[in-house]
């Protein structure tokens, strides 16, 4: 855009610039994002942004229906639908979580932050929320446990519904909220499996899927992750449903060591293991695909003769090694676990059921 008039101003000894543009009126969008004085800003949106824009309308009409179908609030709606706008945007009810993927080296900077400022102010008003509802981050290749380190002090934690149960959320803190959206039928199938179980969960992270068991039935959960911070969110998550009994425990430990150290059966274990990490908490490093088959049969040890194991990964070319697990019966299973609103992200995750060779 280029000015039609300048008037330069001084503001005491500071130097100031006043610009004159013409905006056309068929690019004005309201823009509450910018609203910082109470004033609604009038900006003119790229036409790019004008198809985001468009694209998020006509995700929105087709997810909104399917959510309330489902009893869902929340979920996601757009997942880099467009290439130049490569995010994903999710609704936790009344807010949105807004990850940008991170550009590769070949995409210009400023560019990649135009397109960015162009989602965070159309969002609003297509979502129907307030600007200070928005709350963005960069998704980056992560090492260790850094998707699980603190990104802010904010401590904006607030409660969202998902199958009848209860949450804790925080979308400002962390990189991940505290709930996996792309796991939420797995979490329906371990409340199917737990009746009358007694219940392991590894590598635990927030408990959701602890919190689902129990509502399923199970005569008992064992929640282990090694971050105490998750241990102690994960124990909030109980106590909000109502699980409070001795018979919940929850373990803040090292789930390699404690699975070589422990031998009490279960008859049904969720396994959800980071692709790598390398905690100093830990003696040596952990790789997904190279150290899958040790891990499965550490887990299997505990399982009951009919118990199931369900294990799942994001590595995206994970590979199972069937020829090291011989003695057990894997199926596949990750298509039945993606959510509709993850359809176009069917490789999110990966997810198999394992039982003993009967």
């Amino acid at each position: 855009m280029r000015a039609l008039n300048k008037h330069t101003f001084y503001n005491g000894a500071l130097k100031c610039l006043l610009l004159h543009f013409k905006v056309e009126p068929e690019h004005y969008f309201r823009a509450p994002i910018a609203a910082s004085h109470g004033l609604a800003t009038v900006v003119t949106l790229s036409d790019g942004a004008q198809m985001f824009a468009n694209r998020m309308r006509k995700n929105l009409k087709r997810m909104r229906k399917w959510a309330r179908r489902s009893g869902i609030s929340c979920y996601r709606v757009y997942d880099a639908d467009l290439p130049e706008y490569s995010v994903a945007v999710d609704l936790y009810e009344n807010r949105v979580h807004v990850q940008e993927y991170q550009a590769p080296s070949t995409i210009d900077e400023r560019l990649a932050r135009r397109r960015l400022r162009e989602v965070v102010t159309v969002l609003p008003e297509l979502l129907d929320v307030s600007a200070e509802s928005v709350y963005v981050k960069t998704r980056k290749r992560q090492r260790g446990t850094d998707q699980y380190d603190r990104q802010d002090q904010k401590r904006d934690f607030f409660e969202v519904q998902e199958g009848g149960l209860r949450f804790k959320v925080n979308l400002a803190d962390y990189l991940d909220t505290g709930l996996f959206l792309d796991h939420r039928l797995t979490r329906e199938l371990i409340r199917d499996l737990a009746p009358q179980r007694d219940f392991l969960n590894l590598f635990a992270y927030t408990g959701s899927v602890s919190v689902y068991a129990a509502a399923g039935g199970a005569k008992s959960t064992t929640t282990v992750d090694m971050s105490s911070t998750y241990c102690g969110w994960a124990k909030e998550n109980l106590e909000l449903n109502g699980f409070t009994s001795h018979v919940h425990q929850v373990v803040s430990a090292d789930c390699l060591k404690w699975l070589e150290q422990h031998s009490r059966k279960y008859g049904l274990i969720f396994l959800d293991p980071p692709t790598f990490s390398n905690s100093k908490k830990m003696d040596d490093c952990f790789d997904i695909q190279r150290d899958h088959v040790a891990l499965i049969q550490n887990a299997c040890r505990l399982l009951t003769d009919d118990g199931v194991l369900i294990f799942s990964n994001n590595l995206r070319r994970f590979k199972m090694d069937f020829a090291g697990l011989v003695d057990y019966e894997i199926e596949e299973i990750s298509q039945q676990t993606i959510p509709l609103d993850f359809e176009r992200n069917s490789r999110i995750h990966n997810c198999w059921k394992i039982s003993l060779v009967k």
